[in-house]
């Protein structure tokens, strides 16, 4: 995709103490962004090394309008908003 992407994508996982991402077959992501390149993020799932899983994924499977991250001062989950 691009670098611009990535770097907006480095901003979001530097909220909050968890993210969620929502994919665009419907399916949502919790947990911890781990690495991001041009192209994808690493999100670390699940609560430990037994039931945790990292998956990669690409940027354009990512429904980019429905990020959110878990704010730890408000106790609820915040939309985060791509910038322009």
């Amino acid at each position: 995709m691009s670098i611009a992407l990535a770097e907006h994508m480095a901003n979001f996982a530097e909220c909050g103490n968890q993210q969620r991402i929502y994919l665009k077959n419907g399916q949502m992501l919790q947990g911890w962004i781990m690495e991001i390149n041009e192209d994808a993020l690493l999100i670390s799932t699940g609560f430990n090394e037994k039931s945790g899983q990292d998956s990669w994924v690409n940027f354009e499977d990512i429904d980019l309008g429905r990020l959110q991250f878990w704010d730890v001062f408000e106790q609820h989950w915040m939309t985060w908003i791509m910038p322009d």
